[in-house]
């Protein structure tokens, strides 16, 4: 038995979209990881189940290759590739769904053309504090994913058995790497209650996983090796570790979008490191990760200094400034915030 998390009347309120929207629009987050893109592709699935011909899954900018096997993957729509088309479809839906994000400013340049937008907006999210930009909001930050707040959202409507296989595997896909394949955030039974209906809809878990982290291109695993060997530092005073990878550094390496996904949790491998950053050189800023185990809680971190936020166990956040610089921000911060002060730390935050 699955828990009525969801208020009534929002499922019924959205309900009413699904039934009577013409025109779907799926939104999520700047750089899609796989809860991003399972949560977006399961209700896409899900929709064309129901027999709505008109759905298009829109993203900011490119995803990881090791996403792609997933049914529709091919079909989404990258705004930063095309911005006029992407724009169109946005003013013309009746309904969007912005998925796994909390706020227009997380997919940046569509945050203007989806709040301006006159369609029924419905947000289904797992973050904290929703902004207040759409008809029905669905969010419960306590959700290990948004993939499985989908799952949850697609049985209260009362549509279980229009879940189909494809639908299936990207829910499971989305719930798998939210919680990194169910090593945190993933010890309320329900998940397991949910992944078991699941399989039953035909999903093969086991490749799944090998798809998502055992398939990798030769230039990621060199780079893999560089960053462990050259990129990593260690703060055993901390229990924390960092590292960090300059433009030049990507551009040896043949770096492609999602080639670096994952390397935070690398140290978190090493016994007594609690807390892992990984800051990456981007366009016009400094992209950073955060992961921890235990009671530390590193949104809190990226809240405080990198202006950013998420889960007690995974965030991120950005810094607007050199590579140097951002690494000073970690050290200071580290020095405020250690990781072996724990209990203080939750005391006064």
């Amino acid at each position: 038995m699955i828990t009525k998390i969801i208020a009534e009347e929002k499922i019924q309120k959205a309900k009413k979209y699904v039934e009577k929207g013409e025109s779907f629009v799926i939104v999520t987050h700047v750089t899609p990881d796989g809860d991003a893109l399972g949560s977006a592709l399961g209700l896409y699935h899900f929709l064309l189940e129901y027999g709505k011909e008109n759905v298009t899954v829109i993203v900011p900018n490119d995803f990881p290759l090791f996403y792609r096997w997933m049914r529709g993957a091919k079909d989404i729509i990258i705004h930063e590739k095309y911005p006029e088309f992407a724009e169109e479809l946005i003013q013309n839906a009746d309904v969007i769904f912005c998925l796994d994000f909390n706020d227009p400013k997380r997919i940046e340049k569509l945050g203007g053309p989806v709040v301006a937008s006159e369609a029924r907006k419905v947000m289904i999210d797992h973050h904290l504090d929703p902004a207040d930009f759409c008809r029905v909001t669905i969010s419960y930050p306590e959700m290990s994913s948004t993939s499985e707040m989908v799952f949850r959202f697609i049985c209260r409507m009362g549509f279980f058995d229009l879940l189909n296989k494809e639908a299936a595997e990207c829910i499971y896909t989305g719930m798998m790497t939210d919680t990194g394949s169910f090593t945190y955030n993933s010890n309320k039974p329900e998940i397991y209650v949910i992944v078991s209906e699941l399989l039953k809809k035909g999903i093969d878990k086991d490749l799944i996983y090998r798809k998502v982290n055992q398939v990798y291109s030769e230039s990621r695993l060199r780079l893999m090796g560089y960053v462990l060997y050259e990129k990593m530092k260690i703060y055993p005073d901390c229990d924390a570790a960092l590292i960090t990878l300059s433009q030049d550094e990507l551009d040896k390496f043949n770096y492609v979008t999602g080639d670096t996904e994952g390397f935070v949790n690398l140290p978190l491998s090493i016994e007594g490191v609690r807390f892992s950053v990984f800051i990456r050189e981007d366009k016009d800023y400094m992209k950073i990760s955060l992961r921890s185990v235990g009671d530390f809680p590193c949104n809190v971190f990226a809240q405080k200094h990198f202006n950013g936020g998420g889960h007690k166990n995974a965030s991120g956040g950005e810094f607007y400034g050199n590579l140097e610089d951002a690494i000073a921000v970690f050290e200071q911060g580290l020095a405020l915030f250690n990781p072996n002060k724990t209990e203080e730390i939750i005391t006064n935050t």
